[in-house]
């Protein structure tokens, strides 16, 4: 494909509008009786693994290791069940839009000016996104050096319980058309898969509109094996350095919702673990303030230097989406990402529709593309064509709701990357990130305007932070396992890769104590 973005863009949307001719669901909590407010947590308690952050790794990561360990779950959000925002895909963009302190999206703002959110609720990005179902690309995978088989095992599992075919309706089936018919082939039918061509994807959204997310998967652990503390905010990751050869890791500090503090310590024995799994902004703020990190960006916050590691922050990646709001005369059903076109240039094309995407009636804080964002992309009508200029002046809503669509591409990669550094030594606040958008000309040769698509990653990087079995270089009894330590978000969605991670790693971690006590 030589076309560029915006004449590509503009064959496309003529194709849809050729193509082109209108959910609520109320969720039953499930029966978790190993999930807990903190505050009922006692002042010291005793686990074999430690996961902070009960995330979209985290989840599978505790669900795995809880068959034959006892596992805490610390989680700094609240639960995703029963709240409507989260589970009725009609909903869609209100937890975005929602920036009280309660909210499962904690809102933040990069050093570049992009207006950005992180998850703060169990199940962690999975209850706030778009919910698109995709596994990794097979070169995404050989480049990480996993196992195959145990990864295609590992995403079936989670696929059992969280993926769906969508429905195809009219908005996504003019946007397969279209897609085809201005050269995004072959046609790939349904599939999980990451190949060149136009698909269908999976979706975390069941037919009756209701997401299910990582939260889900924790229907798969032992219930007698696992903790799951809510609202609660780990403060620092504890150290013994006394007659050990490198820092290692035995507790954590964490407050509950009333402020009190709790700390929870690793039972004796040499292969119990402290694991991170709070995200590409929470872990390596987690890393710093527990004193692993810059050693001059720590002093000058008064933190103790345990390991001089420069490289924590660092590798921080946004892929840039470009956006295009295509207007209907009529109203469009609510639909969000299930059709993809991956293209050989790097250029993933996806698409959403219906009047999901704005601020909810009443409510003063931002949309996903609302104005006040500085996000929100122009309608592009061409004015050399009267009857294309005419059909978008007349879509022009008088009432500010969107009816309609967007087409929107995710750059691959990015090349671009930034860093993070805290703001201060209170966990509750966001570090500070930038994320240097198109400071490689690779990236502004693919992309012309730029919001987020919401997959950062970095900050903990494979072979810079982690090694291969994501334990933190220079201690011991820590690893990191989340998308921090990717160096690319793989494929159109890093979601389902993210679960797939934390299930494989939950194996791998299981496997490998059995195989090393069978051999002491």
């Amino acid at each position: 494909m030589d076309l560029s973005w915006c004449r590509f863009v503009g064959a496309l949307v003529v194709a849809i509008l050729l193509c082109l001719q209108g959910f609520c669901y109320s969720e039953q909590a499930p029966n978790y009786s190993f999930v807990h407010d903190s505050t009922s947590a006692p002042n010291i308690s005793y686990y074999d693994y430690i996961i902070i952050g009960g995330g979209t790794a985290g989840c599978p990561l505790a669900a795995t290791l809880s068959q034959n360990y006892s596992v805490l779950l610390i989680e700094r959000g609240g639960s995703p069940y029963g709240n409507p925002n989260i589970t009725n895909l009609a909903n869609f963009g209100a937890s975005l839009s929602d920036n009280t302190p309660t909210s499962p999206a904690q809102p933040f703002i990069s050093e570049d000016g992009v207006y950005n959110s992180r998850a703060r609720v169990l199940g962690g990005g999975s209850c706030l996104n778009a919910g698109f179902y995709t596994r990794a690309s097979v070169d995404y995978v050989n480049n990480a050096g996993w196992d195959g088989n145990l990864v295609n095992q590992s995403y079936q599992w989670v696929e059992k319980l969280v993926a769906f075919e969508p429905p195809m309706r009219q908005w996504q089936s003019a946007v397969r058309d279209g897609l085809l018919e201005v050269g995004v082939t072959p046609y790939n039918g349904f599939t999980y898969d990451h190949i060149i061509g136009t698909k269908v994807g999976g979706t975390i959204f069941d037919r009756d509109g209701h997401r299910h997310t990582a939260a889900d998967l924790l229907e798969y652990a032992n219930p007698k094996g696992l903790t799951v503390l809510l609202n609660a905010t780990v403060h620092q990751i504890l150290f013994r350095t006394k007659g050990k050869a490198k820092p290692t890791a035995h507790g954590v500090i964490f407050s509950d919702s009333l402020g009190i503090k709790h700390r929870a310590q690793l039972n004796k024995g040499s292969k119990n673990e402290i694991i991170l799994s709070a995200g590409a902004l929470g872990s390596p703020q987690l890393l710093m303030l527990s004193g692993v990190g810059p050693a001059e960006h720590l002093r000058s916050h008064n933190i103790t230097v345990l390991v001089d590691q420069p490289m924590v922050g660092q590798g921080m990646s946004d892929n840039p989406m470009n956006a295009i709001y295509i207007p209907s005369p009529l109203d469009v059903e609510v639909s969000l990402i299930q059709v993809v076109g991956i293209t050989p240039v790097g250029s993933y094309i996806e698409a959403a529709s219906g009047a999901n995407f704005g601020s909810p009636a009443g409510m003063q804080s931002f949309g996903m593309f609302e104005p006040q964002t500085g996000e929100l992309f122009t309608v592009r009508s061409d004015q050399s064509n009267p009857g294309m200029a005419k059909f978008f002046e007349a879509m022009k809503p008088a009432d500010r709701v969107f009816r309609g669509g967007f087409i929107l591409e995710k750059v691959l990669g990015p090349s671009s990357t930034g860093h993070l550094e805290l703001r201060n030594k209170n966990p509750h606040d966001n570090p500070s990130v930038r994320f240097n958008y198109f400071q490689d000309p690779e990236d502004l040769r693919r992309c012309a305007e730029v919001m987020t698509i919401w997959h950062y990653h970095g900050g903990n990087q494979v072979g810079k932070v982690v090694d291969n079995d994501y334990k933190v270089l220079g201690v011991d009894a820590l690893r990191v396992i989340d998308g921090s330590t990717f160096q690319y978000s793989p494929g159109t969605n890093p979601q389902a890769t993210v679960m797939m991670l934390g299930r494989y790693m939950g194996v791998k971690i299981a496997n490998d104590r059995v195989k090393s006590d069978g051999s002491s």
